[in-house]
């Protein structure tokens, strides 16, 4: 009872100390907490979401195909349920603006792709349309207004039936706008009103459990082949847009969850144990008097011990609150933001607390124990006396001629101490490198994003990319006049083969003049594309040690390239930041016996007022599916920096916090300990502005040998961390920058001197009758 009543009291001597320890805490508890909950809940609904809603596991399209011909299809080898229905682009006009809205029909029993309804119900007869719930906010539609919308130059008029979402449109497109991109439904008495006759010209399909899907693609076209069946293409659920981005993001976000608190708490386990140490080191003394008066040692040492258990959970308890009060809210917000996702919530785990509080209550004990073990191996008045001070010794520099003598003797004092103290010195340095690194990480990865966004419009220089509808060609377009450049491109689904392991990939294809794409390395000098072989993105080339001159296997996924596997020669290694692709050349895809056939058109005009003009004259071409602009560009770069920034901006203000406990403790763990040497110049009639100053000017020269040896310390952290978040779908560039490296280091200095001018105050209170007491 009294051990806890002493241990209650010597938090309340070091309130600040104690609170520094729990914000230390705390920042890896917040990150922990925050970041586990955004991974496991979003992977948990949208496993359940894409289960209960059952998203087709394959997407065939054709002209158009009969409903007798599509049951037929439903016999093919491991097809579980085929649905077919009619797909369209409709559009709406706006004042200033036009928007696209992917109408698709119901089948009778809908099974596959189900809509969840959010208000009112499914169309259930002729004229009626579910609407995407997001585009009916955005342009205040609500249920039973009319809606008309623009298709094959005629006008069709909808009542709203209801609103709603679709597992197949969680994300739209890369900004997730919802003002000018719609989905809607109708009902299959539609079809013959909007197609002059009744057929299908697409198949979703459900996959039985187990089966492979690229192998039922293949006999699916092989049997539409025999049967003369007009097949223009498919893709697999794994190559949709919104399937692929949304097991992008949870995968990107597992990895982060993992990386950074790691990284927290292995610089909260540095700081915590030694601090921990030390403070058991300055109570050898209260340690003494406890043996004395029969305490025993393992009392003793479970007392100290209750110290870093009692800041493991408050701390905890901290970083959970703010985690519920910040994190989640914004994680939620932000989810929103990015994806279609009806229902979700995130709710913070109580189980969540656990691993914070085993990992800094670990480490705490573990100090304590091996300082504990020490002091109480000492008599008890042995113990109670303080340590004699260490026999001065004439350090390295005084044995220089002429030097010595013209040192002041301030700084001489702070030369003596550190090289008298060279293993607490260390132990102070080790703290402040930890934080540095810290920083330098923080800092260096929201610079690296920065960066990922800023290369999207330096990669990509066109005015315009006009994606056409499956089945059409961008090399029979007629175009518009103004325009000055135009190359077109395909976009093919493949994988790379190594080793035994297969991984998804995009090959573009493109003319090597291409000059509204480029390409650069990862020094930022420009590659060229050459006809002979392919640039690979190098996301892929580090996780698969690819370089350039070697030898790589690439399989066509598609069924109508017949899965063909084919060996290409490396080119180079091509920086990609946002959805890095493999490039080839026309006549490299047809060396191995392929036909190109592109679908996407770039276009540069003439001049910038003419961008609007030309894209009018697209937009009026039933054959195009996309347009995109260099407006769009920005808005994507400013999307990925919206929705990344506010996890890394958090991190660097961790970093600072978890900087500043880590300087204030060490600090004042060090005035603590030279509370004699301190009571001396007091008495010898030092006024106390000179001896913060020496303390400052001590604490000054340690953070600076501390940021020299964290600067290489930080290259190599750094580049772990980032290869730690990067993957084959997202590389992040992994070079620090010398602005960053300056503004950590400055932070760090700034830290040391908010420290300084915080502990003024200990120097004050310290009693100079009782600190000079000891054995001389």
């Amino acid at each position: 009872m009294k051990l806890g009543i002493k241990l209650i009291r010597d938090m309340k001597q070091s309130a600040g100390q104690f609170l520094a320890f729990v914000l230390i805490v705390a920042v890896g508890a917040f990150f922990y907490t925050g970041l586990v909950t955004l991974s496991d809940n979003l992977s948990a609904y949208t496993k359940a979401y894409f289960q209960a809603h059952n998203i087709s596991d394959l997407n065939v399209y054709y002209s158009q195909i009969t409903k007798e011909e599509a049951a037929a299809l439903s016999k093919t080898e491991g097809i579980k349920k085929l649905e077919g229905r009619y797909t369209f682009d409709a559009t709406q006009s706006f004042e200033g603006y036009k928007t696209s809205i992917k109408v698709h029909s119901l089948p009778a029993n809908n099974e596959i792709n189900t809509p969840a309804v959010t208000e009112g119900a499914l169309p259930s007869r002729l004229g009626e349309i579910l609407l995407d719930s997001h585009y009916a906010k955005e342009h205040q539609y609500r249920v039973g207004d009319e809606i008309r919308i623009r298709t094959n130059d005629k006008s069709r008029t909808f009542t709203v039936s209801g609103l709603g979402e679709n597992v197949e449109h969680a994300k739209k497109n890369e900004i997730q706008d919802h003002q000018t991109y719609g989905f809607a439904y109708v009902s299959e008495e539609t079809i013959p009103l909007l197609a002059d006759g009744f057929f299908y010209n697409e198949i979703m399909i459900d996959a039985q459990d187990g089966y492979d899907v690229d192998k039922l693609g293949k006999s699916i076209q092989d049997r539409s082949q025999s049967q003369s069946l007009p097949y223009l293409n498919q893709i697999s659920k794994e190559r949709t847009f919104s399937y692929s981005q949304l097991t992008a993001t949870i995968h990107n976000n597992r990895l982060m969850s993992q990386v950074i608190p790691i990284v927290l708490f292995l610089i909260e386990a540095i700081i915590l144990f030694l601090t921990m140490s030390r403070t058991i080191d300055s109570q050898r003394n209260q340690v003494g008097i406890m043996k004395a008066l029969g305490v025993k040692n393992s009392s003793i040492l479970l007392h100290y011990m209750g110290y870093p258990v009692l800041v493991g959970v408050a701390g905890s308890l901290l970083g959970f609150a703010v985690s519920a009060f910040v994190f989640v809210p914004f994680v939620t917000a932000s989810n929103a933001r990015s994806y279609s996702l009806p229902g979700i919530e995130f709710s913070l785990s109580v189980y969540s607390l656990l691993p914070p509080i085993l990992f800094a209550s670990a480490f705490g004990m573990i100090s304590c124990y091996f300082s504990g073990r020490t002091v109480l191996k000492e008599r008890a008045a042995q113990a109670i006396r303080p340590k004699p001070p260490k026999a001065t010794k004439r350090i390295l520099i005084e044995a220089v001629p002429g030097v010595w003598s013209r040192i002041p003797y301030s700084y001489k004092l702070i030369l003596r101490n550190i090289w008298l103290n060279k293993q607490k010195a260390l132990a102070s340095s080790v703290g402040v490198v930890g934080s540095t690194v810290l920083l330098i990480t923080a800092f260096g990865t929201q610079t690296a994003l920065q960066k990922v966004a800023n290369q999207i419009e330096k990669v990509y220089t066109y005015d315009l990319r006009v994606d056409y509808k499956v089945g059409s060609t961008a090399n029979t377009i007629t175009l518009p006049s103004g325009i000055a450049n135009r190359y077109v491109l395909a976009t093919l689904p493949v994988e790379l083969v190594k080793e035994n392991r297969t991984e998804k990939a995009d090959l573009v294809v493109t003319e090597k003049e291409n000059s509204l794409v480029h390409f650069y390395d990862d020094k930022d000098n420009r590659i060229d594309l050459e006809d002979g072989g392919v640039l690979v993105p190098k996301s892929y080339a580090d996780k698969y040690r690819i370089s350039e001159g070697n030898q790589i296997q690439i399989r066509f996924t598609a069924p109508e390239l017949a899965h063909k596997t084919v060996t290409m020669k490396v080119l180079g290694i091509s920086s990609q930041y946002s959805n890095p692709s493999f490039y080839i050349t026309p006549s490299y895809l047809e060396s191995f016996g392929l036909v190109y056939t592109p679908t996407s058109l770039l276009v540069a005009a003439d001049r910038p007022a003419d961008v609007g003009g030309i894209r009018t004259l697209f937009e009026q071409d039933p054959q195009v599916e996309a347009i995109a602009d260099k407006t769009d560009l920005r808005k994507a770069a400013q999307y990925i920096l919206k929705q990344n920034s506010f996890i890394f901006i958090m991190f660097i203000i961790c970093a600072v916090v978890l900087s500043f406990g880590a300087i204030y403790t060490i600090s004042s763990i060090n005035i603590y300990e030279r509370n004699r040497e301190l009571a001396t110049l007091k008495v010898l009639g030092y006024p106390k502005s000179k001896i913060n100053r020496l303390i400052f000017l001590e604490n000054s020269i340690l953070t600076a040998l501390a940021i020299i040896i964290a600067l290489p310390i930080s290259g190599y952290m750094y580049a772990n961390v980032i290869k730690a978040l990067s993957s084959t779908h997202q590389q992040i560039p992994d070079k620090l920058t010398i602005s960053v490296l300056a503004i950590s280091s400055i932070l760090a200095f700034l830290l040391t001197v908010l420290s300084n001018l915080l502990l003024r105050r200990k120097v004050v209170r310290i009693n100079m009758i009782e600190s000079l007491k000891s054995v001389e």
